[in-house]
This record gives C-alpha cells, sequence and structure tokens, in this order.
C-alpha cells in the first residue's frame, strides 16, 4: 500500500530565504538608514540605501506572506509574484507622480506621516533584485524544516521585517523656531523636527527689514551656526535699542505677542490668535504636537529701522513666522524660504479662525466616521431592545461590545489627539464599524417575525441620527465651532431623538412572537393538552 502523496508547503523554503544572510543584512540597513542616517546625514547616498534594501527585502516578505496564506502554493510560484509585484510596484511609483501620491495617502494611514516621491533615478536600484534573486538561489537549497528554527523566522524576522518595510522614515515638517537680528540683517531659522540640534536649522537673511529673504553668505552662515546652539534657549523677550521703553515678549504656550512701553512694568496684546482659531490652526497642520505646542510662538527679536521706527520677527513653530512692519502693522508671513512653498497652503499661512473639508487633513473622514458611527449605533441600540423583547439574548452583547470599541477608538482620537493617532484610529475605526453594522442590522432582522414597519422605522431614525450629527460636524470642518470636543458633545446629543425612536420602535414587534417558528400573535403556538384528544378533521 503506498503512501498518501504529501501536500505541497512552501513556506520552509521562502522562510529560509527571509532568513538568508543578505535578507538579514538589508533589514538591518533599512532600519538603521531611515531612522538614524537619514537623520544624521541627509542625502543622496542614505536616500538610495533605502531603496536598494528595501528591494532586497520586501520580495522574500511577500513570498513568505503567499505562502503562509496559501499553503499549497508552491515556493518557485510565490517568489515569482513577490519579484515580479516588487519590481512593478517600485517602477510605476518611482515613475508616476499620481501613484506616489496615492501610495503615499496609503501608507500615512498605516504608518504615520510618510513622504514618497516619485523618482525616475531610483530606479537606478532595481539591480537589487537581482541580489534577492541569489539569495533565493542560494537559501531554497537548505529549506526550514525544524520547529524551533521555523518559530524563530515566523516570531521574530517576519513582524521585524514587515515593520521595518512599512514604518519608514516620517516625514518631518518644518518649524519656525528661530528670529534673530545679525548685525543690520534679520535671520529666520527654520527647523524640520522638535530638536533643532538634531535636524539642524536652515536659514533665511533680510536686508530690507523683512521686506525680501535671502540665503546666507558663507560667513553669514557660518555666525548664524556658531549661535545656533550656542544659546541658551530662544530669546522670550527684546527690546528696541532706540527706544529702551518698547518691549515685546512671548506669550508662553500661545500664539501670541504682549508689548510693553514702559520697559516691561505692564504689558499689553500686541498681536496673537484667540484660543478658538488655534484650535482650528491646530486640525489643519500636519503634526501640530499632542497639545498643538507647536502652533505656538517659539522666539522674536526687534531691530531698528534707523528712522525712529522698528520692525519685530516672530517665529511661530509650524505656523512660520509674523512680522511688525516699520509702520506697526501685523503681518503672518508663513515660511520665508521661497524652497518651502507647497507645505502646506502654498507658503501661506491659512486664515485665522477658518477652514475647509479640504484643508482639514484627515477630519472629513473623521466626521464622516464619527457619524456613520453615531447613526448605526440607533441599529444597534433599536436591534437589542428587540431581541431583549423576543427572548432572544444570543447575539445582544456583540453589537454593544463593537460599539463600545467604536465609541473608544473615537474618544482616543477626538480627545487626545497625540503624534500618528488619527491615522491609526481611522483604521481601528473603519475594521470596527463593518461588523458594528452587519451585527446591528442583520441580528433583529434575522429574528423571524420582524415587522417590515419596525425595519422601516428604524432605519429612519438612523437616517435621522446622520443628518442631525451633520450639522455640528460639518459646521467644524468649516470652524465654527472651532473646538473638537464641542462638536462631538453636540454630535452625541443630537443622537438622542433617534434613540428615543429607535427605542419606541420595539412596539411594533410583538413580544409574544415565537423567533422559531415565526408566529406572531398574541401567544405562542401551543401543543395538544396532555390527556386530550386530538381534533379530528371534518
Amino acid at each position: 500500500m503506498s503512501a498518501p502523496p504529501r501536500h505541497r508547503d512552501g513556506a520552509p523554503a521562502t522562510l529560509a530565504w527571509l532568513g538568508h544572510p543578505a535578507t538579514v543584512v538589508a533589514l538591518v540597513l533599512l532600519v538603521v538608514n531611515d531612522h538614524l542616517l537619514k537623520a544624521a546625514f541627509p542625502g543622496l547616498l542614505t536616500g538610495k540605501l533605502s531603496d536598494v534594501a528595501g528591494l532586497v527585502l520586501a520580495p522574500p516578505l511577500v513570498a513568505v506572506l503567499l505562502t503562509l496564506l496559501a499553503p499549497r502554493l508552491p515556493a518557485r510560484g510565490a517568489v515569482a509574484v513577490g519579484l515580479g509585484l516588487v519590481a512593478a510596484g517600485f517602477t510605476i511609483v518611482k515613475s508616476s507622480g499620481y501613484a506616489a501620491a496615492v501610495v503615499s495617502a496609503a501608507w500615512s494611514v498605516v504608518s504615520g506621516p510618510s513622504l514618497i516621491r516619485a523618482d525616475r533615478t531610483d530606479l537606478l536600484a532595481l539591480p537589487a533584485l537581482a541580489l534577492a534573486w541569489w539569495s533565493w538561489l542560494r537559501a531554497r537549497r537548505e529549506p526550514v524544516r525544524g520547529r524551533s528554527a521555523r518559530l524563530v523566522r515566523l516570531v521574530v524576522l517576519l513582524p521585524a521585517a514587515t515593520l521595518a518595510v512599512a514604518a519608514t522614515s516620517p516625514v518631518h515638517y518644518p518649524d519656525a523656531v528661530r528670529a534673530v537680528v545679525l548685525g543690520e540683517q534679520l535671520a529666520a531659522g527654520t527647523s524640520s523636527g522638535y530638536d533643532t540640534h538634531v535636524f539642524g536649522t536652515g536659514w533665511q537673511v533680510s536686508d530690507d527689514a523683512g521686506a525680501t529673504w535671502r540665503d546666507p553668505t558663507p560667513g553669514e552662515a557660518d555666525a548664524l551656526a556658531g549661535r545656533n546652539g550656542l544659546v541658551a534657549g530662544p530669546v522670550s523677550r527684546s527690546c528696541s535699542t532706540a527706544t529702551p521703553t518698547g518691549c515685546y515678549r512671548v506669550v508662553p504656550g500661545r500664539l501670541a505677542v504682549e508689548q510693553s512701553d514702559d520697559a516691561g512694568r505692564s504689558w499689553r496684546p500686541a498681536w496673537g490668535a484667540t484660543e478658538a482659531q488655534r484650535a482650528v490652526l491646530r486640525r489643519q497642520y500636519p503634526d501640530p504636537g499632542p497639545r498643538g505646542e507647536r502652533i505656538a510662538t517659539q522666539e522674536l527679536t526687534v531691530r531698528d529701522t534707523g528712522d525712529g521706527r522698528h520692525v519685530v520677527l516672530v517665529a511661530n513653530g509650524r505656523d512660520g513666522f509674523a512680522i511688525r512692519r516699520p509702520d506697526g502693522a501685523w503681518e503672518r508671513l508663513g515660511f520665508v524660504d521661497a524652497r518651502k512653498g507647497g507645505y502646506p497652503f502654498d507658503g501661506r499661512p491659512p486664515a485665522l479662525g477658518r477652514s475647509t473639508p479640504a484643508d482639514r487633513q484627515d477630519d472629513l473622514l473623521l466626521a464622516l466616521a464619527l457619524g456613520l458611527t453615531l447613526a448605526v449605533s440607533v441599529l444597534a441600540v433599536s436591534g437589542v431592545r428587540v431581541g431583549l423583547r423576543r427572548g432572544a439574548t444570543r447575539w445582544q452583547p456583540l453589537p454593544l461590545a463593537a460599539l463600545g470599541s467604536a465609541a473608544w477608538v473615537l474618544l482616543a482620537t477626538t480627545w487626545s489627539d497625540p503624534l500618528f493617532t488619527r491615522e491609526l484610529s481611522l483604521v481601528a475605526l473603519a475594521a470596527v464599524l463593518l461588523p458594528l453594522l452587519l451585527l446591528s442590522v442583520l441580528a433583529p432582522t434575522g429574528l423571524r417575525g420582524a415587522r417590515r414597519r419596525w425595519t422601516l422605522e428604524v432605519l429612519l431614525a438612523a437616517a435621522l441620527t446622520l443628518a442631525l450629527t451633520a450639522l455640528p460636524l460639518v459646521g467644524w470642518l468649516y470652524g465654527r465651532p472651532a473646538y473638537t470636543r464641542t462638536a462631538v458633545l453636540l454630535a452625541v446629543a443630537a443622537t438622542v431623538p433617534g434613540l428615543l425612536l429607535g427605542w419606541r420602535a420595539a412596539r411594533l414587534v410583538n413580544a409574544s412572537a415565537d423567533p422559531v417558528s415565526g408566529a406572531v400573535g398574541r401567544g405562542r403556538r401551543r401543543g395538544p393538552r396532555p390527556g386530550s384528544a386530538p381534533r379530528r378533521a371534518g
């Protein structure tokens, strides 16, 4: 009797490919380069190293995932698909600006703010796929059969490779952090991150009191480099040399400047944004900080113009620079470096207190997710109410648990708003909404005997909830109300009429309906009493 044929299993060979020394070296190089070398040595070399390492690492990762999802898939087929997908995807993304924008947006949802650019010079890294193919030819000779060796690759290498490919180096958005006087010139310093010592400061110099800006000369650059990092923090107060009684100071934690006409004995507001306006800006700028601390005044300086007047240059973090002209008028400049154009409003700051859904980052998706969750909550509560009324409690905890998960995700997103939370919450929310919708709709209608009028009334209650919650949420996208918490509380309050209508709709489904037989009436069908003779036909 012959032994039964063994099913093909491509995982041992592809796991051996993932654990090949060339693949492991590419994994280490990708992590170190993306998170250390790019920040310390930005340039062409570190940029291309990530492409080479990613092209060596990605094909075995794809092949392993394919063989784990489809165990009967031959290893050669998985390898061919992995190499083909990586080669085609890399070529399309690096050749097409539209494809790069789409992938960049998707990647930001998965791993946080990321930027993928279309750059045809990156196609020079494609020969790295030959190294990946060579490592496969070597690795396939020794497939991983041992349980412990296989477990190590599944538990250690596979998650590490997945995170290394997904969590690429984040985008460091510019911040206006320095405002100094260098001789007779104004100097504005922009940093790409929280720490100017890590990411460096790019300087612009003005010879005409802030009317125009230019790159610093080598001597000016050396002087500014000496100043940057040697002073003990930013200057929060500065006075006019010609008029020492005229001083200006930073308002800590706010986007505001105060002015004194008596050498600092008393202060009055000179320029700034209200906290409501700052709250709207917080939703417009990417990565504003956990509490919006990057949208705040960092430093200021005063320069006399020689005619008894002066200018004030203010560094406002993510909002760019502001300036007080010699005539006393204040103006928000944004980023004075022309190369910063296009971020995020073509170099110019957005209007204070006003916004549109297009410039609110992911808030449009967040408002849609919140409105849908509140509308579906009406369906869930109505379904649970009918289930309890009819004694069918098997599926009742499921929609409520899903609803609680959605509420928790939304609470974390709208209340705390730390780095990357919005993107991760939208992914979690999308995963919660689908089972919530299915359980809340299908579970009650799956009970036989549910009336059509009840279904119609509950759907109308959900539609009413969606319409009422849309009012504060759409207004929030346009800056009215300005605060996220106010909009969320108003949206939650707007669900009350829909909940009451859905709760009241339970009267349309008879409590004595038999969920098994489907009979609807005042009483259940009962069998003949013990000892009684059945009725005869006719």
